[in-house]
């Protein structure tokens, strides 16, 4: 990974720490994968949110929007284990 890349890495991961203590408040957790070149962040959702109806809402509503909001070149965030 190049400096560029493992920059946004880092941003990523910093806001996946923020956004984790509501989920983690509902028994839930995420983990970062990775980010693809077209700037897709992979995820994997576990605990409570891994096998939650709610899931996807949470995903694109909450972490996805928070991280685009924060990063608005981050393309899209997708859950690698829904």
């Amino acid at each position: 990974m190049d400096n560029i890349n493992d920059e946004l890495t880092q941003k990523v991961l910093n806001v996946l720490d923020q956004v984790r203590p509501y989920l983690q408040a509902d028994g839930g957790d995420i983990k970062f994968v990775d980010i693809t070149e077209d700037k897709t962040v992979n995820v994997e959702l576990t605990g409570a949110c891994g096998s939650c109806a709610f899931s996807t809402v949470t995903l694109k509503n909450g972490v996805e929007a928070t991280l685009k909001r924060v990063l608005p070149e981050i393309k899209e965030v997708v859950a690698v284990n829904l």
